[in-house]
């Protein structure tokens, strides 16, 4: 994997391990599938606007598969490949058409592009593909659980063609800040993830080596009738994968105080909310400046015959 010149930045320090293991009941995760297919509803209207005729498209952490279709409906000729790290999440994606097996891995390293959608089982950060193999990469709510997206977005650009497409979304800082609070008021313990800013996203791209990244930022409110009901579509959404999380039960004192701190934040209708600021992402692969070995690469464009 290329790596930033820098040391890598963590962003939180969160376990993969367990990531995997949060990830790995679909069922458990579905009551949350609103907003994701929302937030890719948006992503595909963006898309939209950027005319690219890909090849070859990866999904990067697909879980159960639900935008491989999609993928695959506006470029009907690619092959599409979805990369999940949760092998439950896989299983529940396969469907016709779709094929997940260590041979598809190797297949996919070696020959051409072909259409159809195939699946891998890997970590979207040590991608199980060669360099310059993909004209799309695709990810949707994936980036904010890898505590080192610096090194993700390295990845990302290696396995890119030149003139290639990057386009992702993820969750960034003020996403459940009323639970964040709520907590806060119970202990000090940190109970939700610390979501990386737009601004530095945009930073961690240049120095990857993508080039006119353009990033976006909006927040979505979620409403809920109950506490209950609010943190049942939190732990759907992932729950807490931080090093950092506490082994003990909380007190039922601190629990209450937290429940208490999210009633207050009721509002005028009666509802709770809950609020996702969702950081929206596209970057190109350009092509090289330099030689491998630090030449300048001076590139002179045909004159255009007069009509």
């Amino acid at each position: 994997m290329q790596v930033p010149a820098n040391p890598p930045k963590l962003s939180a320090p969160i376990d993969l391990e367990r990531v995997r293991k949060l990830f790995s009941r679909p069922e458990r995760i579905a009551a949350a599938d609103f907003l994701r297919r929302e937030i890719s509803s948006r992503m595909f209207d963006r898309l939209e606007l950027i005319k690219i005729a890909p090849a070859r498209v990866l999904d990067a952490g697909c879980g159960s598969g639900a935008d491989l279709p999609l993928l695959q409906k506006s470029y009907p000729t690619a092959q599409i490949l979805g990369l999940d790290a949760a092998e439950p999440m896989l299983r529940s994606a396969q469907g016709p058409g779709a094929k997940s097996s260590s041979l598809n891995q190797l297949l996919s390293k070696l020959l051409p592009s072909k259409s159809g959608v195939d699946l891998l089982c890997g970590d979207f950060a040590d991608l199980p593909l060669g360099p310059n193999s993909l004209d799309l990469v695709w990810s949707n709510l994936a980036l904010h659980w890898h505590p080192q997206p610096d090194r993700v977005f390295a990845e990302w650009r290696r396995v890119l063609r030149v003139n290639s497409l990057l386009m992702f979304s993820c969750f960034g800082p003020d996403t459940l800040r009323e639970l964040r609070s709520a907590f806060a008021e119970a202990d000090l313990a940190p109970h939700v993830l610390p979501f990386v800013d737009m601004h530095d996203f945009g930073d961690q791209l240049v120095e990857a080596g993508f080039s006119t990244p353009v990033l976006d930022m909006e927040t979505i409110t979620v409403t809920y009738a109950t506490p209950q009901a609010l943190l049942s579509d939190v732990r759907a959404l992932g729950g807490n994968p931080l090093t950092t999380l506490r082994r003990s039960m909380m007190g039922k004192a601190a629990w209450q105080r937290m429940l208490d701190t999210l009633e207050r934040g009721r509002r005028a209708d009666g509802k709770l909310s809950l609020s996702f600021e969702v950081i929206y992402g596209h970057a190109f692969r350009p092509a090289p400046k330099v030689t491998s070995k630090g030449e300048a690469i001076i590139r002179f464009d045909p004159p255009r015959k007069p009509r």
